[in-house]
């Protein structure tokens, strides 16, 4: 194979689009039931999206395991500044935070983030 033969299946993730605050509170919230992860994108960064689709390419994590939100922080950037005041993660993008029992397990940015890592954090 070489580099232009016929690409990997893409991998689709049952993402849950972060659009509202009130979301952000209930999603962190629920993750003393169930962990969190939150994947900030910015759409206009080719860094982001590279970051983005490795993540998705690498994830081997089960459906059950843990809610996965994504945020496209240029459309809802009041929920980005929202997710910053309620981690006190300082907000970065792209960037994975990974919430359990409404902590911060995981957080890293650009390529830093690591879909192993973010599901080793929460075992």
């Amino acid at each position: 194979m070489g580099w232009f033969s016929k690409k990997e299946e893409e991998k689709k993730l049952n993402w849950i689009e972060l659009t509202t605050e009130q979301q952000l509170e209930e999603a962190i919230n629920r993750s003393s039931e169930k962990p969190a992860l939150l994947f900030k994108h910015s759409t206009r960064c080719s860094i982001s999206s590279m970051a983005f689709n490795g993540f998705q390419t690498r994830w081997q994590g089960e459906e059950g395991d843990i809610d996965i939100y994504y945020l496209d922080l240029i459309r809802f950037r009041n929920v980005s500044d929202k997710i910053a005041e309620l981690t006190n993660v300082i907000h970065q993008s792209p960037q994975v935070i990974v919430l359990k029992n409404k902590e911060v397990v995981y957080t890293a940015t650009h390529s830093s983030i690591s879909a192993h890592d973010a599901l080793k954090s929460i075992q």
